[in-house]
C-alpha cells in the first residue's frame, strides 16, 4: 500500500471489512479532497458491518457513537496510531434537536446512507480497492448525488430537499458558507434560499459547535469570502451580532482610506494565511469591535472613537465566554485587542516599558496583528518596522532579565511585607530594565531612597 498513514490505514480497515463479507467504502470529504487533488487530513470509512461487527473485527476500537453506527478504530502505521472512523450505513429519523436524529436506522444500502448526508461534494464514495488496481480514481468513485459534477463546476448544494437537510442539522449552514469559501465555490439557489428561509434556527446549534465552524472559517485562507457569505446569508447577524454591527460605522478617512470598520475588518481577514493560529485570527476579527458603541463626530471635529479599546475588550469577552472559548485562548486574544493600540506609542515608550510590552504572551502575533491592521487602513508601517527590529535586537535575557531584587531581599533588608512591595519590586525594575542599576545593591540603595525602612 502507498499513501500518507492515514489512507494506508483505512486501506488496511476497508480489506479487512470486505474480506469479512461485508461492503466498505472511503466516504465523504476525503473523497472530495482526492478528486480535488488534495491530500486528506483523515479518512472516513463507510460500511454495510453493524457497529458490534466492527468492534468484534478489530483489537482497538472506541464506541464513541456506536448509538448512531460510529466506531473509532485504531491502527498502527509507521509507527504512529492511526484514529480512522468507521460509520454504519444508516438512514436517519426525524431530528428534534436541530442537531441529532432521535433515532437511526441501520441499512445494508450504500445508496440510502448517502442520500442523508449533507452536499453533494461531500456524498460521494470511493472503492480503494479499484484505485489501486486500476490507478484511476475517477473510476473508483460511486455518485449517487451529481458530486462530480458540482465539485467541477464549483457548486455547493444540498442533497434532496434542501430545507429538510438544514432542518435536520442546522449547523449545515454554516458548514455550506465554509465549503463555499474554502473551495471559492457558489452554493446553489435553492440551497441559498433554504439558508436565508431557515437563519435563525442557527441558534438552536451548541455554541461550540458555532464556534468550531467560525473558527474554520477564520483559518482556512478565505476568511473575508466566508464572513461575507455570512453576511448575505443573514447568518453572521444571528451568530455574531457584535461583527454585524461594524457595517457602515464610518472612520476618519485621513486614518481609514478604505472606508468604515465593517470594511477595514475585511480586509484584514482578506489578508489571513491558511494555517494562521486561530487566536491571531479572532484577535484580527474582534480588534474593533468597540467602535460601534463608541463612535462620534461632531463636525467640524473629525470621528473619534474614545475607549474603543477598553468597550472592544469587554465586547469580545463576551463573544468569547458565549462561544466557550479555553481560558487560555480567550486570555490571548482578549490581549491582542487590549494591546493593539500601543504601537502608536512604540517609538516613545520607555526602555522599560518597551521590554514589558515585549513581554506580552505571543508577541509576534501582536506584532502580526498590528501589520495587517496598518495595511488594512492607511498602509503606513514605520512603526511596525521599529517595533520588529527593536524586538529581533533585544537578547532574551534583556527584555527579561533574572532581577535584582525580590521580596526576599526586602525583608532581609529590613522592610515589612505588604502592599508597598509591589511598587517596590516595580521600581527597582524599571531601573533594572532601563540600566540604571545593575546589581542588587545599586537596586537596594534606589529603594531606600524613595521608601523608608520603617
Amino acid at each position: 500500500m502507498t499513501g500518507t498513514p492515514a489512507q494506508i490505514a483505512a486501506e488496511r480497515i476497508v480489506d479487512r471489512l470486505r474480506a469479512a463479507g461485508y461492503e466498505a467504502w472511503f466516504a465523504g470529504g476525503c473523497v472530495r479532497d482526492l478528486l480535488l487533488g488534495v491530500v486528506p487530513k483523515d479518512f472516513d470509512v463507510a460500511t454495510s458491518a453493524h457497529p458490534e461487527t466492527v468492534l468484534a473485527l478489530f483489537p482497538h476500537t472506541f464506541a464513541v457513537g456506536a448509538h448512531f453506527g460510529v466506531i473509532l478504530v485504531c491502527e498502527d502505521v509507521e509507527a504512529q496510531e492511526i484514529v480512522t472512523e468507521v460509520a454504519t450505513f444508516r438512514s436517519d429519523g426525524i431530528y428534534l434537536d436541530g442537531r441529532h436524529p432521535a433515532k437511526v436506522r441501520f441499512s445494508a444500502s450504500v445508496r440510502e446512507d448517502v442520500l442523508r448526508r449533507d452536499f453533494t461534494i461531500n456524498g460521494m464514495m470511493l472503492d480503494p480497492v479499484v484505485q489501486r488496481e486500476t490507478c484511476n480514481l475517477t473510476s473508483a468513485v460511486l455518485d449517487y448525488v451529481g458530486g462530480q459534477n458540482d465539485l467541477r463546476d464549483g457548486i455547493v448544494r444540498a442533497i434532496g430537499e434542501p430545507h429538510r437537510r438544514f432542518e435536520e442539522d442546522k449547523l449545515r449552514m454554516m458548514r455550506a458558507v465554509r465549503f463555499a469559501a474554502r473551495f471559492d465555490y457558489t452554493i446553489e439557489p435553492a440551497t441559498a434560499q433554504a439558508i436565508r428561509q431557515l437563519v435563525p434556527g442557527i441558534t438552536q446549534v451548541s455554541r461550540e459547535r458555532v464556534r468550531d465552524e467560525l473558527t474554520r472559517m477564520l483559518t482556512e485562507g478565505r476568511a473575508r469570502r466566508a464572513f461575507e457569505l455570512l453576511d448575505e446569508a443573514g447568518l453572521l447577524r444571528e451568530a455574531l451580532p457584535e461583527i454585524d454591527r461594524l457595517h457602515g460605522v464610518q472612520q476618519p478617512p485621513e486614518y481609514h482610506p478604505e472606508g468604515d470598520v465593517w470594511i477595514h475588518t475585511l480586509l484584514l481577514l482578506e489578508k489571513l494565511p491558511a494555517g494562521v493560529s486561530p487566536t491571531l485570527a479572532w484577535g484580527a476579527l474582534l480588534h474593533d469591535v468597540g467602535k460601534p458603541a463608541t463612535f462620534s463626530h461632531n463636525p467640524p471635529d473629525r470621528i473619534c472613537f474614545n475607549g474603543h479599546v477598553e468597550v472592544g475588550v469587554r465586547i469580545a469577552h463576551e463573544i468569547l465566554r458565549r462561544l466557550r472559548f479555553s481560558n487560555e485562548d480567550c486570555a490571548q486574544i482578549l490581549s491582542l485587542v487590549e494591546n493593539h493600540m500601543r504601537f502608536g506609542d512604540v517609538e516613545k515608550m520607555k526602555e522599560s516599558t518597551l521590554k514589558r510590552f515585549f513581554r506580552l504572551p505571543h508577541f509576534d502575533e501582536h506584532l502580526v496583528l498590528h501589520r495587517l491592521d496598518c495595511l488594512s487602513s492607511h498602509g503606513d508601517l514605520r512603526l511596525y518596522e521599529f517595533a520588529k527590529r527593536r524586538r529581533e535586537e533585544m537578547p532574551e535575557e534583556e527584555v527579561r532579565p533574572a532581577l535584582l531584587v525580590t521580596g526576599r531581599d526586602l525583608i532581609t533588608a529590613g522592610y515589612q511585607p505588604g502592599p508597598r512591595f509591589k511598587e517596590m519590586l516595580a521600581i527597582a525594575e524599571d531601573a533594572q530594565l532601563e540600566g540604571r542599576v545593575r546589581t542588587k545593591e545599586q537596586a537596594l540603595e534606589l529603594i531606600r531612597e524613595q521608601f523608608s525602612a520603617a
